[in-house]
């Protein structure tokens, strides 16, 4: 039997083997399974670049162009280099949208019956998720790397010692991995490409501006303020700026926990969505796959 050579089914020959033939070729356990999945998303990623534009161009665009648009019109808490207030927001906010590009992805298996196609091989449970997760997880180790690069060039530089610098790029992937999770739980109940467009436009686009993703929230009016300074977009970007030695928001008289201790929020938030959006996700894929 020769493996299926199409985009859609890009795997080896004991995973896409059919029931009976299951018995010539053993399990090879619940890794292998979720590797296997994820390989296919990393293929898929190869072969088709033109979808990683989330991932590679619009980051660095957003970068440059905000880097010397707004570069000599916004103050800094504190004063210093705006391009280094910028970079903890940008990435705050390409991290977020991470959750988009998971949901559409799935979504399009969904859609074009890739997913129904999985469902027929003799994989372990879980084994399509976990694979999702892995490969996606992956994919956001690009655009973190591509802006770290890009800032570097426009005038950015990492002022913490490595303890903190290290901290910092923990948090990052840490955070990419939450919000996978949440795009697996978006990609399963919104049953077409199209509508998870526009959800994750509405639920996504006001997280990651009503935020210091490009502004110190001091300058938000009194509403506005109180949500930004609870957003967890808002305490990323700060972990992160504090943790590069950047220049970021310094907590005064009245400011809430989140503002005086960002790094440990942001961390309660990675775990909370975590613990939370994972075990969702898993229950809404099993029903949207059995209906």
């Amino acid at each position: 039997m020769t493996a299926p050579t199409t985009a859609d089914a890009t795997i080896d020959v004991a995973a896409v083997a059919t029931p009976a033939g299951a018995a010539l070729h053993p399990p090879k356990g619940v890794l292998h399974d979720v590797w296997v999945i994820a390989r296919r998303g990393l293929i898929h990623m190869k072969r088709q670049p033109e979808a990683l534009t989330d991932a590679t161009i619009q980051p660095i665009m957003f970068v440059v162009m905000f880097g010397y648009v707004f570069g000599g019109a916004i103050e800094p808490p504190g004063g210093g280099n705006y391009r280094e207030f910028l970079m903890g927001g940008i990435i705050a906010q390409t991290i977020v949208f991470s959750a988009f590009g998971v949901a559409l992805g799935l979504a399009n298996d969904r859609k074009n019956q890739a997913v129904d196609r999985f469902r027929s091989l003799p994989i372990a449970r879980g084994a399509v998720l976990g694979g999702y997760a892995v490969a996606n997880l992956l994919k956001a180790l690009l655009p973190i790397a591509l802006m770290s690069i890009t800032g570097y060039v426009i005038g950015w530089r990492i002022r913490g010692d490595l303890t903190h610098t290290l901290g910092a790029y923990l948090l990052m992937v840490a955070f990419a991995f939450a919000m996978i999770w949440v795009g697996v739980l978006l990609g399963s109940l919104v049953k077409s490409p199209e509508g998870v467009n526009g959800v994750a436009f509405v639920a996504l686009f006001p997280i990651t501006f009503v935020a210091s993703t490009f502004v110190p929230v001091e300058s938000m009016p009194g509403p506005l303020k109180v949500v930004a300074q609870w957003n967890p977009t808002t305490t990323l970007a700060d972990s992160l700026r504090e943790l590069f030695g950047n220049p970021h928001t310094v907590a005064g008289p009245g400011d809430p926990w989140s503002i005086a201790h960002p790094v440990a929020y942001t961390w309660i938030w990675v775990v909370s969505i975590v613990v939370l959006a994972a075990p969702l996700a898993v229950r809404s894929y099993q029903r949207s796959i059995n209906t």
